[in-house]
């Protein structure tokens, strides 16, 4: 049984180190890839010490030639390529009249040009290797209704969630399944840092900026990323075959479909 391999854009902090954790746990070899090349190559380290296989990569998710790099660079390390896990984004506060141009190109060359080049390079490998392959999306609770003072953020996950529709039709004949998954309110730097905003433009603590969105989850705790990265573990691995162009909620129920 050859050892499947994956990759993870964003792998070094937070939602994506947890799934990197899962996934080489659950046997992967895994690409921790990250904008920061000395964080990934920690987690990558962590994961050799352990016995498990992990290559530190850096990534710019926004430049198309950095992203197919990355992935052509771990599939040759591990000499295979069968998931990719476009997990890395941006999630800036952008109250309506205060997006700017440059916000604008940021935010949407990672959150959505990532999750394109993403798929294409990907889609290189997999043909390469001449087997399908999994395609595995992040977008939010937030790409499935829209959330207050997140625009620019929303409005990216509402497009990927629309991309990964479509790469599951356009890719299924070759065997290539395109999911997403949909974090709620996780405990991470970035949903902190979303909390601090809010909380700060209210004139309030960033456990009151916490508290806005956390307040409509069933469950009533914030995910951990691993929680998130438990639901990831099914959409890579055999049990999720039958599956594509789907959006796995994993929000401790925020939202019901």
């Amino acid at each position: 049984m050859m050892t499947k391999v994956a990759m993870v854009t964003g792998g070094a902090q937070g939602i994506g180190k947890a799934i990197v954790t899962r996934l080489a746990k659950d046997g992967f070899a895994v690409g921790v890839a990250d904008l920061k090349l000395d964080n990934a190559k920690k987690v990558a380290d962590t994961i050799n010490a352990g016995g498990g296989q992990a290559l530190a990569v850096e990534v710019d998710v926004a430049d198309r030639d950095s992203v197919f790099d990355a992935v052509r660079k771990v599939a040759d390390e591990f000499d295979g390529f069968d998931v990719l896990i476009n997990n890395a984004g941006l999630g800036p506060t952008t109250p309506i009249d205060t997006i700017t141009l440059e916000q604008f190109d940021t935010v949407y060359h990672v959150n959505v040009g990532g999750v394109l080049w993403g798929i294409q390079a990907a889609h290189e490998q997999f043909k390469k290797f001449n087997h399908g392959g999994k395609i595995i999306n992040a977008t939010s609770q937030a790409g499935v209704v829209g959330n207050p003072n997140l625009a620019l953020y929303s409005g990216t996950k509402f497009a990927v969630r629309g991309i990964t529709q479509v790469a599951a039709r356009d890719l299924a004949a070759e065997n290539i399944t395109v999911n997403a998954f949909a974090p709620g309110i996780v405990d991470t730097p970035m949903m902190r840092n979303i909390a601090h905003e809010v909380g700060q433009n209210a004139g309030k603590d960033d456990d009151w900026g916490m508290q806005t969105f956390a307040k409509d989850i069933a469950l009533g705790r914030l995910s951990q990323p691993s929680d998130v990265a438990n639901a990831v573990a099914f959409l890579a691995g055999p049990d999720s075959d039958y599956m594509t162009g789907q959006t796995l909620e994993v929000d401790g129920g925020m939202q019901f479909h």
